[in-house]
């Protein structure tokens, strides 16, 4: 099953569900700032993007964060910091049961979601 990661309220998340059930692809929502998300999940996609891709570092509450905790970070620090933030996890990640997509654009879905898709 497709699992897309995200935050209910966020403007990509809303296209990239509004493109999901417009191609009338079946879909789980997971919103990890109501549900969480565990480290074992994070670590995955650290291992397979990279932590560089999975923490949004433009985003209002990494630049909110003290230059302390935006020092020195490396993939252990960059999922501890996503653990306590969810809002810092990149949006949306959707797990298609063969690999993760991170963002939205509606040609790396059909991409991913070949053979998935009528």
């Amino acid at each position: 099953m497709i699992t897309m990661y995200g935050i209910k309220n966020c403007d990509t998340i809303k296209k990239a569900r509004n493109w999901l059930d417009n191609e009338r692809v079946a879909y789980n929502f997971h919103d990890y700032k109501v549900a969480g998300v565990d480290k074992e999940k994070l670590e995955e996609w650290v291992m397979e993007h990279g932590w560089e891709t999975i923490l949004n570092r433009s985003g209002t509450t990494f630049k909110a964060l003290d230059a302390g905790d935006k020092a020195h970070i490396d993939a252990d620090k960059a999922i501890l910091l996503m653990i306590t933030n969810p809002s810092m996890i990149k949006r949306p990640i959707l797990d298609t049961g063969k690999g993760t997509v991170v963002g939205f654009k509606a040609t790396t879905y059909e991409n991913a979601l070949k053979g998935v898709m009528a």
